[in-house]
């Protein structure tokens, strides 16, 4: 009922400001990696005040030169674009014997905490990735403040305390998330100031903002929120945990640019790190057309909320193959792919704190990771220079159902450009023959093609309206169509 409350305040936005003009945000084509800045790389020993990276519950050093350092990487993967966590000042201690080492618990919206760096080191930040052509995406906490800072004391008008959370039905937004003072956003004073936090940023060199927590701010403030970045041409992430297409959907037409696809990952995770059935995918494939601007959702594996991908599986090398299938599946996809870091080299680790173990270079990488990131690389590249790829349309293909749990088949088609994407869940090289009108084809005959995906054994052909594959073990491929 939460959902549907929020959303009946923000549809009064022009129900035409959302189609798919041209003017507004867009961020299709892109490729996101996700940093979070403490766990990446430590470029400054200076301030490294506090640092135990013994404890995943500490400071672990990482900051805005290490990730300014490292921006040659980022662009040597692919990346086009960079997602910071939030990189404010956060309270001065811990709390339940965790630092804010991941940003979310802020006492200043609007300087840089001093182990990040400062508001200098992020402007060079910003000049360095639009140098090398990448667009910046910075976290924005709009929910809450950490819990000891400052204005929670200085502040009380503006958090809802014990009695507002008693007295209200919308418990998600009137009530605090995790204990966090929960900022009252139709408080004329925390409006201005959440409203101004994103200009401030805007100044900074900040291309999109991620608004953490959705679920749990006022609708209204949202609405009001979302119409200045649009007009700004800001373009809009927002985080609702475990959104489906219908949560996407409504969120889209409401203002957002953009969500995160859970039901996606979550189906992702299942067919294919834990080897059910493809059908968990198709299924929330086939409901693309509910979705207002399919283009602009963000697709994910994984991320610093969530255990990670590599996780699903007991055994290293298993886990390593199947990161490796599904970075090239979504790669197929449209939307708009977000790597979390590490995920390129299938790091492994748990739920929360364990997800977010410092990040590794190639100095440091195994063999197998070295294959993983080439992979992910090489993925990438194909994505990057295929418009029906990056920005085509979709069609889910059905395949008879005697093949539903193996086989997976999309096209990709931007003007005269397609491509046929195939995933296979068998275990062993397997060929497939399938009549083109049940696929719902008409290909004229095509000679034997491999797959766009450098190293890959994997072929198609076209002849006598049948269409021919021969398929890997449990890897994605992707075919060029005459």
């Amino acid at each position: 009922m939460q959902r549907f409350a929020l959303l009946g305040a923000l549809l009064a936005m022009s129900a035409g400001a959302q189609t798919s003009s041209p003017s507004l945000p867009s961020f299709e084509g892109q490729v996101v990696y996700q940093v979070m800045p403490d766990r990446f790389f430590d470029g400054d020993r200076g301030n490294d005040a506090g640092v135990n990276r013994d404890d995943l519950r500490a400071w672990h050093g990482g900051d805005l030169q290490g990730l300014t350092n490292k921006l040659g990487y980022i662009g040597q993967l692919g990346a086009t674009a960079v997602w910071l966590t939030p990189i404010y000042r956060q309270q001065a201690g811990n709390t339940s014997g965790t630092s804010p080492y991941h940003g979310y618990w802020p006492a200043d919206f609007r300087d840089v905490d001093p182990h990040f760096g400062t508001l200098a080191d992020f402007a060079a930040f910003t000049k360095s990735a639009h140098g090398a052509g990448m667009k910046v995406v910075l976290d924005q906490v709009i929910n809450h403040y950490g819990y000891a800072a400052a204005a929670v004391k200085v502040r009380p008008a503006w958090f809802n305390g014990e009695a507002e959370c008693a007295a209200t039905k919308n418990k998600d937004v009137d009530c605090s998330l995790a204990g966090l003072p929960d900022l009252k956003q139709s408080n004329p004073e925390v409006r201005e100031l959440l409203l101004d936090n994103a200009d401030f940023w805007r100044k900074q060199g900040v291309d999109a903002f991620r608004y953490d927590a959705i679920k749990h701010v006022e609708g209204p403030f949202l609405k009001e929120l979302l119409t200045r970045d649009r007009v700004a041409g800001t373009w809009t992430l927002g985080e609702w945990y475990d959104a489906d297409t219908g949560t996407v959907a409504d969120w889209q037409q409401a203002g957002f640019d953009s969500l995160f696809l859970f039901s996606l990952q979550s189906a992702l995770r299942g067919s294919l790190m834990g080897g059910q059935s493809l059908t968990r995918v198709a299924g929330v494939l086939s409901r693309q057309g509910e979705l207002p601007r399919p283009g602009e959702v963000a697709l994910f594996l994984d991320n610093h909320d969530l255990p990670r991908f590599a996780q699903g599986s007991l055994f290293e090398d298993q886990a390593q193959a199947r990161t490796r299938y599904a970075l090239r599946a979504l790669m197929t996809l449209k939307g708009v792919p977000v790597v979390y870091q590490g995920t390129e080299i299938a790091m492994r680790g748990g739920a929360d704190p364990d997800n977010r173990r410092d990040m590794r270079f190639e100095s440091e990488w195994t063999p197998a990771e070295k294959a993983v990131f080439g992979a992910a690389q090489d993925a990438i590249a194909v994505r990057k220079a295929s418009r029906a790829l990056s920005v085509g349309d979709e069609k889910l293909l059905p395949v008879p159902l005697s093949l539903e749990d193996d086989l997976l088949l999309l096209t990709r088609q931007a003007g005269n450009e397609r491509v046929l994407a195939a995933w296979h869940r068998g275990r062993a090289r397997k060929s497939y023959s399938l009549r083109l009108s049940a696929l719902g084809l008409k290909d004229a005959d095509q000679t034997l093609t491999r797959s766009l995906f450098a190293g890959q054994d994997a072929k198609v052909s076209v002849g006598g309206g049948w269409l021919h594959l021969s398929l890997p073990p449990e890897d994605a491929a992707v075919f060029a169509l005459e």
